[in-house]
């Protein structure tokens, strides 16, 4: 044996080895005692004693290296499983008829005419992972706190309503309208949990699969940052997400977990359930996805659970002192415990029984049944109830339960464990009779042939239904159920809005840097100030709010326990444990979850907040714009601020960040309102409004998007009577052409409005053209109401038509029209046909590229001079200008030589 001193050093989970030994001796010692230990007891033996040795030695508080992964057995030993509080019997009846209406929900919706789909494989795996949460575990909302907060699982949704009709919380009816929300309406029901839809019952969205883990991780948090900073208790609200092992696969479902390890969100339980099924076959056929969990979230630094095996395997266990039980469970892979799912008994004796005689020794007086019962941890109440009781009085750090169920589990033989299951959505009579037989359901062979299967209900006042009512009232009410308490807030008068109004006078500054002038004065008021959630991933300083940094702070719940590098300056990094600033570091996926939590608060805990998330603008929309769609259904509100915003406005930093688009994207979100302000005025208004519409006494369910840049410009004053309605609904005449005898419009946004400026002076001056400018500050918000218009005259023929705002706001003005932006033209082209005149648009198309600005928008041809030949272009069009002045203008203008171009301003990162 080598000695120590001929070993390599090295260094195990971070504690270092190469280490003085003081007592070469004793150390001997030991590792004889390891020795004789392999040799006389066997390599398995050893095993278990070092582990319980790892155990103790953590119990007394000795640093030891974190294993990565643990036998594939539960986590909690049968011993040391707590009393179970419930009636077992009462819970199974209950959870049998819960599973019965939520096929027979599903199947229905499957009838001839409706065909509307539907999936129950998923929720016949969890049911019993749910029902114990229900039963003894999920807190309502009825004590006047937020309760727990539960992500369920998207595709589970038929067995919450299935549990709900129990209760009378949902009527036949309602079952019945299953996935027929409008030609069911009032009655119908989702698909999926979305609060939009159903804004009574669901509180989060969580289908789009990976999107519930990071929700549920930042709403852990969130809950902690309302704590922390006085607005709401949450100290008793528990966060519950319900994953998939398959789910586990996308990115955001494993990217944000060292956040919640970091910051000790023991609030905070994921129970993923691993039936070892995607939804179209296996998850780790030749692996075990249940051991890479557990490595994936120990190396993360959360505690993990697993919950394996059922009761019927704990008499197996017991005998098996030599480990061989439990190296055949190791050693198994995914792919064939899925096919044990779907064998017979006979099978699964011969095939993981048989091929050891201690294996066989241990069955030989079991039958077949017997064997063919013997069940996954994830369907055994008493089990699934020590995992969680075991994870809400864990301290320190997030829980996961990896809890391994039969995909389909109960429907019979032709859904349990099969590849298709996920996919399958309607039972035949025959399966119908077996479902029936295995649940115990009192329905008769006849009706279950004459027609529908029928819902089960064992009566109102039967004792399950009793139970069921007792222990939700025991919890603090029904879940899921949205409920919103929280009051207008009392919004800021005028004088918040006064220094921004003023302009810039003689400085330039860019219209991020107004708004964020414009967000100090709101913070500073003593009504919504605190309320405020700034959000950033990493880039305050980028966008010129590393001015908040010393009176706002930035949330650490551990505080700042280091000297900042840069303590003595005037705008040092600060960390507090009640900061105001939630910096998420490099992870727009983050910062977007924080922003749907924080923006939410109004319903979730009664308290609104009002969250600020100011990024790149092209890593919005574009990175999350799943995210954004979460936002809009789960009704969360707030401001979305794309700052660095346009095509050709971040000059170097080139194509990847030169956003040219996101507005586009906006306008597919119906819950956006978004805007393209090119003043601090502007944004004045608009954010005013937005607080209006978000937290005053009519509070609408959407949530702001502000396009802003970093290039300076002068901002002119608050013109005397300021078109404050076409500011809002999306356009208003900033410049009124004052010379020239041809008239033409220039219509504009954003950084944009200043080359419509230019462009007026030199047609003015050289051209003889007379042209008003005009600010449009929302492109998708003219369309919305132009589409409204169109609707309601079509539904509506015998009424007065309606006409849309940017035809009637242009009527009077003397085409033609062309727009310019720093966006794509699909952008401005949106309201092209609401224009009442010839209308062009001139946009930012293609990729971005690294140059000078003004490089940039003669390559596109949107800059002033550009601006100036469209203008002449459709005059010419018309016949009121000679073609040949097009030609001239092209080489006046050196309009085909990019290097020709002004470089425009440089620098204005905020």
């Amino acid at each position: 044996m080598a000695s120590a001193s001929d070993r390599n050093p090295i260094i195990i989970g971070g504690l270092p080895s190469q280490v003085p030994d003081f007592d070469p001796e004793e150390t001997q010692e030991w590792l004889d005692s390891l020795d004789a230990a392999v040799d006389e007891r066997g390599r398995e033996r050893a095993r278990y004693l070092m582990l319980r040795l790892i155990e103790r030695a953590r119990e007394r508080r000795v640093a030891v290296p974190e294993m990565r992964s643990s036998d594939y057995v539960n986590t909690i030993a049968t011993k040391d499983e707590p009393f179970f509080p419930g009636n077992e019997e009462i819970e199974r009846k209950v959870l049998n008829a819960t599973r019965w209406n939520a096929a027979v929900m599903v199947s229905r919706a499957q009838r001839p005419g409706i065909g509307v789909g539907g999936h129950i494989a998923t929720f016949a795996s969890s049911a019993s992972l749910y029902d114990v949460g229900f039963n003894h575990f999920f807190r309502g909302k009825d004590e006047g706190d937020g309760g727990d907060q539960i992500f369920f699982q998207g595709h589970a949704s038929p067995g919450v309503y299935a549990r709900a009709y129990l209760l009378d919380r949902l009527s036949e009816q309602q079952l019945d309208a299953f996935r027929q929300e409008k030609s069911k309406a009032p009655y119908g029901l989702s698909s999926y949990p979305h609060p939009r839809l159903m804004p009574d019952f669901w509180e989060f969205p969580t289908v789009s699969m990976g999107l519930g883990p990071i929700g549920a991780i930042y709403q852990a948090r969130m809950n902690r940052y309302m704590e922390a900073r006085g607005i709401a208790d949450t100290s008793r609200s528990h966060v519950w997400a319900y994953l998939g092992d398959g789910e586990m696969d996308e990115p955001e479902s494993l990217g944000q977990l060292s956040l919640a390890a970091r910051e000790g969100l023991d609030n905070l339980t994921f129970v993923v359930n691993c039936n070892l099924q995607r939804l179209d076959g296996p998850v780790r056929g030749n692996g075990k996805v249940i051991q890479e969990l557990e490595s994936i979230f120990r190396g993360a630094g959360w505690n993990v659970i697993k919950l394996i095996w059922d009761r019927s395997w704990d008499p197996l266990l017991a005998q098996d002192r030599d480990g061989i039980l439990v190296n055949k469970m190791n050693s198994t892979p995914d792919g064939q415990f899925q096919t044990y799912a779907t064998e017979t008994g006979s099978y699964i004796r011969e095939h993981f029984f048989g091929d050891d005689q201690r294996l066989r020794a241990m069955v030989a007086d079991m039958s077949d049944d017997q064997i063919l019962h013997l069940g996954r941890g994830g369907h055994d109440h008493r089990k699934i109830y020590a995992a969680y009781a075991a994870a809400r009085a864990h301290k320190g750090q997030p829980t996961v339960i990896l809890a391994k169920t039969v995909k389909g589990w109960t429907l019979g033989p032709n859904f349990e464990g099969r590849n298709a299951t996920h996919q399958m959505k309607k039972l035949t009579v025959d399966d119908l009779k077996r479902f029936r037989d295995r649940l115990h359901i009192p329905i008769t062979d006849a009706q279950l042939e004459s027609g529908a299967p029928p819902y089960y209900h064992p009566g109102r006042n039967s004792p399950e239904i009793q139970y069921m009512h007792d222990r939700r009232k025991a919890l603090g009410g029904y879940v899921p159920t949205r409920v919103v308490r929280a009051k207008p807030l009392q919004l800021p008068d005028d004088n918040a809005y006064a220094a921004v109004k003023k302009g810039s006078g003689q400085q330039s500054i860019a219209t991020t840097m107004a708004f964020v002038r414009l967000l100090k004065d709101l913070m500073r008021d003593k009504e919504i100030g605190r309320r405020f959630v700034l959000i950033a991933p990493d880039e305050y300083r980028t966008f010129g709010m590393d001015s908040f940094f010393p009176s706002a702070k930035i949330y650490n719940p551990l505080g700042q326990q280091y000297e900042s590098v840069d303590r003595e300056l005037l705008l040092a990094y600060k960390e507090s444990p009640t900061g105001q600033m939630l910096h998420d570091g490099i992870s727009e996926a983050g910062c977007t979850a924080s922003l749907i939590a924080a923006g939410s608060a109004y319903a979730t805990h009664g308290e609104p907040l009002i969250p600020v998330y100011v990024f790149y603008s092209m890593f919005g929309f574009q990175r999350t714009g799943d995210q954004f769609w979460q936002m809009a259904d789960q009704l969360a509100r707030g401001f979305v601020l794309g700052a660095t915003a346009g095509r050709t406005t971040l000059t170097g930093e080139g194509l990847q960040h030169a956003d040219g688009h996101s507005q586009l994207l906006a306008s597919t979100n119906p819950g956006c309102v978004a805007y393209d302000p090119a003043y601090g005025y502007e944004i004045a208004h608009i954010v005013r409004d937005g607080l209006r519409r978000m937290y005053g006494p009519e509070a609408e369910d959407v949530f702001y998007y502000l396009t802003v840049y970093n290039e300076p410009i002068q901002h002119p004053a608050e013109p005397d009577g300021v078109d404050v309605e076409g500011i809002l609904k999306g356009i208003h005449r900033v410049a009124a052409g004052t010379s020239g005898a041809i008239p033409a419009q220039i219509m504009a946004s954003g950084v944009a409005v200043p080359w419509a400026v230019e462009a007026q002076r030199i047609l003015a001056e050289e051209w003889n053209v007379r042209a008003d400018v005009w600010s449009a500050t929302s492109w998708n918000e003219l369309r919305r109401d132009a589409v409204e218009a169109e609707e309601h005259n079509l539904l509506h023929p015998e009424e007065e038509q309606r006409v849309p705002y940017v035809t009637r706001k242009l009527s009077g003005a003397q085409g033609p029209f062309v727009a310019v932006s720093d966006w794509m033209r699909a952008v401005p082209d949106q309201i092209a046909r609401w224009v009442p005149g010839a209308y062009t648009s001139l946009g930012a198309d293609g990729f971005g590229f690294a140059d000078t600005r003004g490089a940039a928008r003669r390559f596109f041809h949107i800059d002033a001079e550009s601006v100036v030949l469209a203008v002449l272009t459709e005059l010419a069009k018309e016949g009121r200008i000679d073609r040949s002045a097009l030609k001239q203008a092209v080489d006046r203008y050196r309009l085909l030589d990019v290097a020709a171009a002004d470089p425009g301003p440089a620098g204005g990162d905020a």
